[in-house]
């Protein structure tokens, strides 16, 4: 199937991209699911929420200055750096990612539509200044913007939408695509697996790069049994 993949890629002009966690777990970030997804006693679910954030600041930023330690020691793989040579040699080219850890941008990607945020971002709670802030660990928890007020994380909780902007530019992508690849997303969180089958719906080859069958695997035309570190590689050389 190989093969098959890297000629679709070759006849494709307009590419587009999907990743989830598998693709980042492949560098050591923690899923933060399943039964290893515990931190002390609490479940992400019970902290990336907008109410955990109003009853304890301190609690949810003690969670996310942890997890954003974690993942400053990890690094892009070569799932990540094949995507970002992908994209130089593509003229029209978009990455929609699920993840919010910042290895596609280390890895050289740029356009990126960042369906949750990014865990380096920070935004005001009273003025909304949103800024990068990538020092681990964070000096004050949980931490205040200049105007005095809570800061929170620059990512998408549960129960909150999607940021407009990012989702029409991931949804014309999709509609737009000659190929979607799906790398490393079990496609079951949605919004953004509905991308899936909105590509082929339009018309777009879709080749799905995944470690085992996912709920959309019938949508694709290729399904690609693997590492996505292992296998993106293979079909950009």
């Amino acid at each position: 199937m190989i093969p098959q993949a890297k000629q679709w890629l070759s006849e494709a002009r307009r590419i587009a991209v999907l990743t989830g966690a598998g693709i980042s777990a492949e560098s050591g970030v923690p899923t933060f699911r399943g039964p290893d997804g515990l931190w002390r006693t609490h479940k992400p679910e019970e902290l990336a929420t907008p109410g955990a954030f109003a009853r304890d600041p301190k609690l949810v930023w003690e969670w996310y200055d942890w997890r954003r330690s974690l993942i400053a020691k990890v690094e892009p793989n070569p799932g990540h750096i094949a995507l970002a040579a992908l994209e130089d040699r593509s003229p029209e080219f978009t990455l929609v990612t699920q993840n919010v850890d910042g290895l596609h941008e280390r890895a050289g990607s740029r356009r990126i539509r960042r369906l949750h945020g990014s865990i380096w971002r920070v935004r005001c709670t009273e003025c909304g200044a949103e800024t990068t802030d990538d020092r681990v660990p964070l000096p004050e928890i949980p931490p205040r913007c200049g105007c005095g007020a809570l800061v929170r994380p620059g990512v998408v909780w549960f129960g909150e939408s999607l940021p407009e902007k990012e989702w029409q530019a991931a949804e014309r992508a999709a509609t737009h695509c000659d190929l979607l690849i799906v790398a490393g997303t079990s496609a079951q969180v949605y919004p953004a697996a509905a991308l899936i089958p909105m590509a082929a719906q339009s018309g777009a080859r879709v080749i799905e790069i995944n470690m085992e069958d996912t709920p959309l695997s019938g949508v694709a035309g290729l399904s690609l049994r693997g590492r996505a570190g292992e296998i993106l590689p293979r079909l950009i050389s």
